[in-house]
């Protein structure tokens, strides 16, 4: 049993805050930045990011810190140490090539969309999306079957704290609206999103249940906003991907 006053290692605690600061929209950080956002005293993150730069995890060119691609081998060590991306890789392999489109599976992390798996015909974001790629979970296909599967209090509390400013004309930004579509992603079974997350962008997703029926993941596909209606991807799309969940919870 851990015993949080011995076994808690507080400076190693507040190394993996600063680290956490980082992201895309937060790629540059000066000393004060990364004390606001971690919530830490200056001098406690000044030296968290002074050790992070002398052990090869962050750039320092005087005033901004960056990190460095090392810190890569810190997320992709716990992916690999995951059995669900290599068990998934091959059907995602396999459907992108049936329905020539881009098809991805991820995890929920709070409020985002963390991807394990993705299996790329073409590139239909301006962000290139990988393992470990970050996206919020209220306007994305995958993050709304995902939120659907939680009790309604804990999805509310996820849509509340999140940060609703639209992302492009077609986004939803009334946590009430947002909630709707949640359940109704838990009614049908899917959730479709119409350029929520970037204009030109269409996706459907669909939850990954495990043997127990217990839903570990979901799964999605996207493409170009090219069909005459977003409806128009449950009768393309979503018989393939319902032929998937149904391959993942034999093998699950």
């Amino acid at each position: 049993m851990l015993n949080k006053s011995t076994d808690h290692i507080a400076s190693f605690a507040k190394g993996l805050r600063v680290i956490e600061c980082f992201g895309a929209d937060t790629p540059k950080l000066s000393i004060a930045q990364v004390a606001s956002i971690s919530q830490l005293d200056r001098a406690t993150a000044r030296r968290c990011l002074l050790t992070l730069h002398h052990e090869g995890y962050a750039d320092y060119d005087g005033k901004f810190f960056t990190l460095t691609t090392k810190t890569l081998r810190l997320g992709m060590g716990a992916l690999a140490s995951l059995p669900l991306p290599q068990i998934v890789q091959p059907w995602l392999d396999q459907l992108a090539e049936q329905i020539w489109q881009s098809c991805s599976v991820s995890i929920l992390d709070e409020g985002e969309i963390v991807y394990l798996a993705r299996a790329a015909q073409q590139r239909v974001m301006s962000i290139g999306l990988m393992p470990g790629s970050r996206l919020p979970a209220h306007c994305t296909s995958m993050g709304r079957v995902l939120l659907a599967e939680l009790p309604l209090r804990e999805a509310c509390a996820v849509i509340d704290k999140a940060d609703l400013s639209p992302r492009t004309a077609m986004s939803l930004t009334d946590p009430t609206e947002i909630m709707l579509r949640v359940e109704n992603a838990k009614r049908d079974g899917y959730a479709v999103i119409d350029q929520e997350i970037e204009m030109g962008l269409r996706s459907i997703a669909v939850p990954v249940f495990n043997a127990r029926g217990v839903v570990v993941a979901a799964l999605n596909t996207g493409m170009a906003a090219t069909q005459s209606t977003a409806q128009s991807l449950v009768e393309d799309y979503l018989p393939a991907l319902l032929k998937v969940q149904a391959g993942l919870r034999r093998v699950l």
